[in-house]
């Protein structure tokens, strides 16, 4: 893409973080330094755990990359802070990414929007009683998932076999977060499609098909093992991969999302209709991350991709303060 790097003036590619996704934020964020150094970008790490962001204003930076998953990267905070330093960002703003990040919020948005998603039961921490455990599988079937509400990667995600298992993970869940998600399972492909761009001019990259290890897509295949499979082109059939790009763009756009983001959808084997997961308003951008897959298939290398979401940097309240 032609864009003057020079126009950037100093860049800080935010990585690390406090989240428990730090180890992935780092790999992140050396990932899209090297590609912005690489295009000439005057582009630098910076650790919001080590720094204070108030130091990004002081030593002049312009701009930022947002490489951070998670809380205090993905959640609205740090976003919030830079809206008060006045530097423009990269990705949603403080209400999409603060709604996003939540994956109840999210659902409960999305199921306004007439937007389809798994049947869920909400329980918070410390109210719930092993009653109100034991009677959510007769609501939402077995097996199910269960998961914190605001945690990304898999983490604390267990799959209920039955009964015997659910104080285990609602337990689990638990430590995590104090609101857990309980969700239907969908059984069939497992599928998920970046989005990139605003409003009307956002657009749907490839779908990307992950076929995992026995079907577990947890923490550990999705970084840390070469087993997983993701196929693009997904392979699916005439006219499926169409209706799943045109239904994420809706998901993306009804949250207000902005820059890019990464929509994940489970597709029901029996009877193929596709159901909305989540969405990640900061997506992984390491050796192993599913956007630039998704990107290279459609034309885009790693650096140009960098580049590009830098450029599309920018703030809520409109421009930089001066």
């Amino acid at each position: 893409m032609d864009v003057d790097v020079k126009s950037f003036g100093k860049v800080a590619v935010l990585m690390g973080g406090r989240s428990a996704e730090r180890e992935v934020s780092l790999m992140s964020g050396s990932g899209v330094l090297k590609a912005l150094q690489s295009k000439g970008v005057d582009a630098h790490a910076f650790d919001p755990a080590e720094r204070d962001l108030a130091e990004l204003k002081h030593k002049g930076f312009k701009r930022c990359f947002i490489a951070l998953h998670g809380r205090f990267g993905e959640d609205g905070t740090v976003q919030g802070a830079l809206e008060l330093l006045g530097i423009p960002y990269t990705g949603s703003g403080v209400m999409a990414s603060s709604i996003a990040i939540d994956k109840v919020m999210t659902k409960r948005v999305w199921i306004a929007e007439g937007l389809p998603t798994p049947r869920y039961v909400l329980l918070h921490r410390g109210v719930f009683t092993r009653e109100q455990v034991r009677q959510v599988p007769d609501e939402l079937g077995l097996p199910l998932i269960v998961k914190p509400a605001r945690e990304g990667s898999s983490i604390g995600l267990g799959k209920v076999q039955g009964y015997s298992e659910m104080a285990g993970a609602v337990d689990a869940a638990a430590a995590l977060d104090a609101d857990v998600l309980c969700e239907q399972f969908i059984s069939g492909d497992e599928v998920t499609c970046p989005v990139l761009g605003e409003g009307e001019g956002a657009r749907a990259l490839p779908v990307i098909r992950i076929v995992a290890p026995e079907g577990n897509y947890d923490y550990q295949n999705k970084y840390f093992t070469d087993d997983t499979k993701y196929l693009v082109p997904c392979g699916l059939p005439a006219g499926e991969e169409q209706a799943i790009q045109e239904m994420v763009v809706k998901a993306y756009r009804v949250l207000g999302c902005r820059g890019w983001g990464r929509v994940d959808v489970m597709i029901d084997a029996a009877t193929r209709k596709p159901y909305l997961l989540e969405i990640n308003t900061s997506p992984g951008m390491t050796g192993h991350s599913l956007v630039p897959m998704s990107a290279r298939a459609a034309g885009i290398s790693y650096e140009d991709l960098c580049l590009q979401l830098l450029a599309s940097a920018s703030l809520d309240q409109g421009d930089a303060a001066a």
